[in-house]
């Protein structure tokens, strides 16, 4: 459970959402402030505004209540604030989509961002927020008037079928009414229409990042999206695949097992960048045979264990990623090096190991796809799989799929994209936005015209969103990066990022342009970025 915790946690932008702003314009307070009840929306077209309110805030801390299944937190050193909420609906849906707005009393920047969600919820409770408010920023969230993290109850109508209104509000349409409506708060609260207009993101917030560059390529100045899940459709049920392999293999290695198949691959392929530092630098060159640890004993809970060739052709199996039954590949695996939460397992009523299928894939496939939420997924075999993929490819790509790789309207609006991804990000592999960002250059004339306005950072070693499990170095500024291509021109060539080891000691890296990868020089300090320069990837 604290693991669960840590990774839904992770997709709260609030890391990003305080970083100071590197941007040359100037933090101002609008003498036309106004934290009126009296503020007037006018609805996005499709809407109904149900109700406005306004609440001035005190300076102070910001007490954000649990949300299942993450604990509640504060967060400290917020400024007085107005905070206005109106709530949406789209009349014959019967929906109710609550739209929060939070403006700082002064120090204003002048700036408007907007964060997303994470999982099944479509926006923020309140510390990304905070987060954003502390640094100048006006902020806003959707609900999209759908659920939280893992509650996913809203899916169905009484009929039993999927309800299409809530399910096109989390994909799409209710991140762009809150644009809508938050940027005439902004301007009726200042007296001003902000002057540039972010987006922030990751996993879920990085999806919608994405489908606002898609389909609403003129609400974003700058969107940072990071870890997206875009590809929606097929990640989603491609990260049950780790569940499908243990069942049908029948062989549920356990915790310690699958870390001793992990150390043993960092440690062979560790060395491959140049320098051994404990992170595998380039995951698609590692090419280590799980099998090599068969009969290996390993200490589990006070236990000794055995590997046996089955736990070895499990890991084989997750690693190389889903294939249908004839071997024909449907999507990238597990990176090499990555965590294993995706097999996860318990203890079975008799004793014996099970599996604990992720949350998110599982609610997926139960819900929308056999629309069964008790579903038994421990019966799905590998043929079953493949049908499910197709299913989800076929029912869901238009809706959710967020992979239009058309962002010629986007570039056109002088809109900028900063993606960054983790390359021991186990809940979306890497592979799919380097895929996206690989179909973006074919369909827009090659890497050198999409990089003026789309740019992408892969991060060895850094777990989805730059979770607390990283190993390597994480992004410290990517918003900063990103205020200043927008607003100074100033495209980043790399991206700053840094990490304490075990002995607490701070290790920096710059994180390269997509393709290149960071490669040793063969000498100076292996924790200094200095010691490291932009190359090649090698396959």
């Amino acid at each position: 459970m604290k693991r669960l915790l840590a990774v839904l946690a992770a997709g709260v932008p609030l890391a990003a959402a305080i970083c100071l702003p590197t941007s040359a314009a100037a933090a101002t307070t609008a003498a036309a402030f106004s934290c009126s009840p009296s503020i007037s929306v006018k609805a996005p077209a499709g809407t109904t505004v149900e109700s406005v309110t306004a609440q001035r805030r005190e300076a102070g801390t910001v007490t954000v209540p649990p949300v299942t299944p993450l604990p509640g937190t504060e967060v400290t050193g917020v400024p007085a604030h107005c905070a206005v909420t109106v709530t949406l609906a789209h009349p014959g849906v019967g929906d109710h989509a609550k739209v929060q707005v939070w403006l700082p009393e002064t120090g204003w920047n002048g700036r408007f961002q907007a964060v997303g969600g994470s999982a099944f919820a479509a926006g923020d409770y309140g510390a990304a927020l905070a987060g954003a408010v502390k640094t100048g920023y006006a902020a806003a969230t959707t609900d999209a008037g759908v659920s939280t993290y893992i509650d996913t109850a809203w899916a169905l109508n009484s009929a039993g079928e999927v309800n299409k209104d809530l399910l096109k509000n989390f994909a799409d349409r209710s991140q762009h009414e809150m644009t809508v409506v938050a940027k005439q708060v902004v301007a009726e609260v200042y007296g001003k229409p902000a002057s540039y207009s972010y987006w922030n993101g990751c996993s879920t917030g990085g999806r919608q990042g994405y489908m606002e560059a898609q389909r609403h390529p003129g609400d974003y100045d700058g969107i940072l999206a990071t870890a997206p899940a875009i590809n929606w459709d097929e990640f989603e049920v491609a990260t049950l695949w780790p569940q499908v392999v243990m069942n049908e293999e029948n062989a549920f290695p356990a915790p310690c097992e699958l870390a001793a198949f992990n150390q043993a691959a960092v440690k062979a392929c560790d060395p491959l960048d140049g320098v051994r530092d404990g992170v595998i630098g380039e995951p698609a060159t590692c090419d280590f045979d799980p099998r090599k640890l068969v009969g290996e004993t390993v200490e589990c809970e006070g236990k000794q264990e055995t590997i046996t060739a089955a736990d070895a052709t499990v890991v084989r199996k997750i690693w190389d990623g889903p294939r249908t039954p004839s071997g024909k590949k449907l999507w990238a695996g597990i990176p090499v090096g990555a965590g294993f939460d995706l097999a996860g397992t318990r203890l079975g009523p008799n004793g014996d190991r099970v599996g604990a299928p992720f949350p998110v894939p599982a609610a997926w496939v139960a819900t929308w796809l056999k629309r069964r939420p008790a579903f038994d997924l421990s019966t799905i075999t590998y043929a079953g799989f493949a049908k499910l993929f197709a299913q989800s490819q076929a029912e869901y790509d238009q809706v959710i799929g967020t992979d239009d790789p058309d962002l010629s309207a986007f570039r056109k609006a002088g809109g900028k994209l900063l993606t960054w991804h983790g390359q021991a990000d186990q809940l979306i592999p890497t592979q799919g936005t380097v895929n996206y960002r690989e179909r973006v250059e074919r369909a827009m004339g090659g890497s050198h015209r999409v990089d003026g306005f789309y740019r992408l950072f892969l991060a060895p070693g850094v777990d989805h969103c730059g979770n607390v499990t990283s190993t390597g170095p994480v992004p410290t500024d990517a918003l900063g990066a990103l205020t200043a291509w927008v607003e100074q021109g100033k495209a980043p060539q790399t991206l700053s990022a840094a990490i304490k080891d075990a002995s607490g000691k701070t290790v920096t890296r710059e994180l390269c342009l997509y393709p290149s990868v960071s490669r040793y020089t063969g000498h100076g300090d292996p924790a200094d970025a200095a010691s490291y320069r932009c190359a090649k990837p090698r396959h």
